[in-house]
């Protein structure tokens, strides 16, 4: 930092000011120096206090929407920041969830910001459904006077890598939007990239703005009130929760194993609700690090420069670097380095799915086994490699019947692929090494889209098979402390009722005592034929859209690949052969649920 600092001879600052400007800008990450010097960019355009000259009119500039569709909470962060910033640009902002956008308002707007993430195998995420259905609709208007420009968020491990932004892109181009600034596709480790490209679009916005009127300079958050965490802990600064319990919740030869742990929040401020999520930050193995270290040829001893600051080669692999899930980014940099030409031709794009196919199952460690690459340096490795990060799970309490505490519902994940065992990063982290008394990094995320109704009067229907559970429980200790009774529906599945039935004597409690009405249960592997929750959704299927019609809210939790479409399809066939509509309509009262926050989904 010495040749970065001001140097209080050569500026009109005291030297007790270039000292605190010094001490400030020293203790700043890049993003947050990136941050404040848009800011301070921003101010040099308002009227110097002490200036001479007369007073001039006060002048406004176009408003500036940004639409976010968010599934994890990053979309949300990014659309915030990015309203600061063009606020400090001079820009008046609307910051605002698609899920509570009016799409009528689309032909009104002149200045778009779409910041959205893409959900699964190129879907939207739930929020950003009904918006993403109307833009790509017959209703959607023409947009000759719209400026906009996209950035999209999403995981390259998967096909369609950030396909809702594309699909945004795409159409607003074909709806004779004008594109300011290219189109940004942000892989999981995406703060640096954002950053960057939020400042060059923010400055394009400012200069195609026209002055309106009265300046108001003040970003208008819409959709979220009340709903952000309060607590000073977050995925880059995590609380230390101390492990009080853990828990196997499957009987003996049952080929699942899943945990019930309870971590101890006491002295971090942190709250909750139910519906709420927990990010754990993870390590690595020893056992993968020093696995990689040996096929590398590397000591592990040799000093790196990491996100958690100068540590040996081991230390950074161990904690700041993704060293298990391959990506097609890896792949193509691993290529060149060891001049494979086969590696190479697989990652052309028309060859997207052939690669997906390929890493299916394969890891960094077997890629670096098949293609060696002599002389390795410990700079070139990490500069292929992306961020670990966060996992999140559902919260399985509820903080009033457990104040100080946080409980989760995990499936250690194991299995065996390409002659190597294979692990879950963070939920063998939680299973094997956070026993009792260790601690373990965690934030908890708001999840303002999976909520108990605020009438606790109104009824409820809860769909989550296996780990999907979790979050029921938090809703039912709540309606418990509230003293509510009857209104509650669960349907849950497993394997075998013997080994598999997760909470079995919470749910006979709460059933006994009136807190929850009706359990349906469906053990897929106990009987001649599969039975799922799907299925015993249909079988009930006159009883529920009688729930429905009283006003029921609808919440699955769980697997987003199988799970969640089947129950759709379940839900959409009951509207069809109880309520008496047709395909169409079914489909459109699903979404109105939706709309009306009376359908929420948790999945993943």
């Amino acid at each position: 930092m010495a040749s970065n600092a001001l140097d209080q001879v050569n500026s009109p600052l005291s030297s007790e000011q270039a000292e605190q400007v010094n001490r400030l800008v020293g203790s700043l990450a890049p993003e947050q120096l990136s941050w404040v010097s848009g800011y301070l960019a921003g101010l040099q355009g308002q009227p110097l206090a002490g200036s001479g000259g007369q007073p001039q009119a006060a002048t406004a500039r176009q408003r500036l929407t940004i639409l976010y569709g968010s599934e994890t909470g990053n979309a949300e962060g990014l659309a915030r920041h990015a309203g600061e910033l063009a606020a400090a640009r001079g820009l008046d902002v609307r910051v605002q969830d698609m899920a509570d956008y009016k799409p009528k308002s689309l032909r009104d707007e002149r200045l778009l910001l779409i910041i959205t993430a893409t959900h699964g195998e190129g879907d939207p995420p739930d929020t950003a459904a009904d918006f993403h259905e109307f833009l790509h609709g017959r209703k959607a208007p023409k947009l000759p006077e719209t400026k906009f420009a996209v950035l999209a968020l999403g995981d390259s491990s998967y096909e369609h890598f950030c396909q809702t932004g594309r699909d945004f892109d795409a159409r607003l181009e074909a709806l004779g939007a004008e594109r300011l600034t290219e189109r940004v596709d942000c892989d999981v480790d995406y703060e640096e990239t954002a950053e960057a490209w939020l400042a060059r679009a923010l400055d394009g916005f400012a200069e195609h703005a026209e002055t309106t009127g009265t300046p108001n300079n003040v970003v208008a958050f819409s959709g979220s009130g009340g709903q952000r965490a309060t607590s000073r802990y977050d995925r880059k600064n995590p609380f230390p929760a101390e492990v009080l319990d853990r828990v196997l919740l499957n009987g003996r030869g049952s080929p699942k194993e899943t945990h019930h742990i309870e971590l101890s929040l006491e002295g971090s401020g942190i709250d909750y609700q139910p519906g709420d999520i927990l990010g754990v930050v993870p390590e690595n193995r020893d056992a993968i690090v020093g696995e990689l270290l040996e096929a590398l040829s590397l000591s592990g001893e040799e000093t790196v420069s990491a996100p958690s600051g100068e540590v040996s080669l081991a230390e950074a692999l161990k904690r700041d670097y993704e060293i298990t899930t391959l990506t097609p980014a890896f792949v193509g940099a691993w290529a060149d380095l060891a001049g494979a030409d086969t590696l190479r031709a697989l990652t052309a794009e028309e060859r997207r799915r052939e690669l997906m196919d390929w890493l299916e199952g394969r890891h960094v460690i077997d890629v670096v086994s098949e293609y060696p690459v002599a002389g390795l340096d410990a700079a070139t490795l990490l500069g292929m490699l992306r961020r670990l990060q966060p996992r999140e799970y559902s919260i399985a309490s509820s903080h009033a019947a457990s104040p100080g505490e946080v409980h989760l519902t995990v499936a250690a994940v194991r299995y065996e692929s390409h002659g190597r065992a294979r692990e879950g990063v963070a939920s063998t982290y939680l299973a094997d090494i956070a026993e009792p008394g260790a601690t373990v990094p965690v934030y908890v995320r708001p999840n303002k889209h999976f909520r108990l109704p605020d009438s606790a009067e109104t009824p409820i229907i809860m769909i989550g098979p296996g780990t999907g559970v979790a979050p029921f429980r938090a809703f039912l200790q709540e309606r418990e402390e509230q003293g509510i009774d009857g209104g509650s529906w669960l349907f849950f599945g497993n394997p075998h009722h013997r080994t598999d039935f997760l909470y079995q004597t919470e749910w006979q409690r709460w059933l006994k005592d009136g807190v929850l009405e009706r359990m349906d249960v469906a053990f897929s592997r106990d009987g001649a034929e599969k039975v799922y929750v799907q299925d015993r959704l249909r079988e009930r299927g006159a009883e529920v859209w009688r729930w429905l019609e009283a006003g029921a809210h609808v919440y699955v939790c769980g697997d987003a690949e199988r799970m969640a479409p089947d129950v759709h399809q379940a839900l959409q066939a009951i509207a069809r052969d109880h309520g008496g509509l047709d395909d169409e309509a079914a489909h459109d009262y699903l979404r109105e649920l939706q709309r009306g926050k009376r359908y929420q989904r948790d999945v993943y």
